[in-house]
């Protein structure tokens, strides 16, 4: 009888560890400073969803330095938020990195040129010169695809090429520069999209393939709660994210991040601007683009043929 009437007290003495479980620390290295781009994580912090889904998630901003490739292949920060083709790129380079989770639909990183320029088109970069990061892929692309000749002069992340400067060219998102290029007393630069010559990048998530082999529940966890707080970020009051994103970065106005994220909302960054476009596409990757991602830089021969595939490059499996 002793026995028997123990049972219970060791049934809930189970059960009470269980529900107190430590929750799994998750560090996340952002690309850039604590902007709406970062909707999804600073929504589901501010709501609770990671907390909810057993997950204690600390979010590093970044910049101009963030190296967040390095620091997940090395196991000091468990995902990074980077682009997929520069995340190919470093892969074929033996990177040790899995892309998991789509963050954007199309990476808004394109080129903006100032508004009193006659360039409307990427035709028009004939002779130019751009400010941009001497790595981005796409500037391989409109040498080679489109055959245009342009000098190069590398970013120091400054707005000034788009202020007096009649034949400004700038690599930027177009959720961000062109807000704070109005605000400096310039006028709202035109932006041309990678999408439009058919280059189709995604902002991603991605982790190391070792953590994601010993974390493969707490991953799908954290893209329930990420998936969620999106949505909620894009459909609800983003005044929690906002408020996060304010201490964490103090330069942030309440003005400039509703603004950013209306240009997201109205570009289905996250939801995706395709037919098939929708709430339920928040987070999912497609294994064709990727295929074609590596057609194209194969083509362009800064990715050595065979060095990356679509299967060592990015998996699906962790999505909802």
């Amino acid at each position: 009888m002793k026995a028997i009437r123990l049972l219970p007290l060791a049934a809930a003495f189970i059960a009470a560890i269980t529900v107190h479980a430590e929750p799994l620390k998750v560090t996340v290295q952002l690309d850039w400073f604590a902007e709406p781009e970062h909707g999804g994580f600073y929504q589901a912090q501010a709501k609770g969803y990671f907390a909810e889904e057993g997950l204690e998630v600390t979010l590093i901003p970044g910049g101009p330095n963030a190296f967040v490739m390095p620091k997940v292949a090395t196991g000091k920060a468990d995902i990074g938020q980077a682009d997929s083709t520069s995340t190919l790129l470093q892969q074929a380079e033996g990177l040790p990195v899995i892309q998991f989770a789509a963050v954007f639909q199309d990476d808004p990183s394109g080129l903006l040129v100032n508004a009193n320029s006659d360039i409307h088109t990427f035709a028009d970069l004939e002779g130019k010169t751009i400010v941009a990061r001497p790595e981005w892929a796409f500037l391989e692309f409109l040498k080679k695809k489109l055959g245009l000749n342009f000098t190069l002069v590398p970013t120091n992340f400054s707005i000034e090429p788009l202020l007096g400067d009649k034949e400004g060219v700038l690599q930027g998102y177009y959720i961000a520069e062109p807000y704070h290029v109005v605000k400096a007393g310039g006028k709202k630069p035109r932006f041309l999209g990678s999408w439009e010559v058919d280059f189709r990048a995604y902002a991603v998530l991605v982790t190391s393939k070792r953590f994601a082999r010993q974390h493969p529940k707490e991953l799908k966890a954290f893209l329930r709660a990420y998936i969620k707080g999106w949505r909620d970020y894009l459909e609800g009051d983003p005044t929690g994210a906002h408020a996060l994103m304010k201490a964490a970065h103090p330069s942030n106005t309440d003005e400039f991040m509703m603004a950013s994220r209306q240009l997201i909302i109205d570009g289905k960054l996250v939801t995706g601007r395709d037919a098939n476009g929708g709430p339920d596409l928040i987070g999912r990757l497609d294994p064709d683009r990727y295929a074609k991602q590596i057609a194209q830089l194969e083509e362009l021969e800064i990715l050595k043929k065979g060095k990356v595939t679509v299967e060592t490059a990015m998996t699906t499996q962790y999505l909802p």
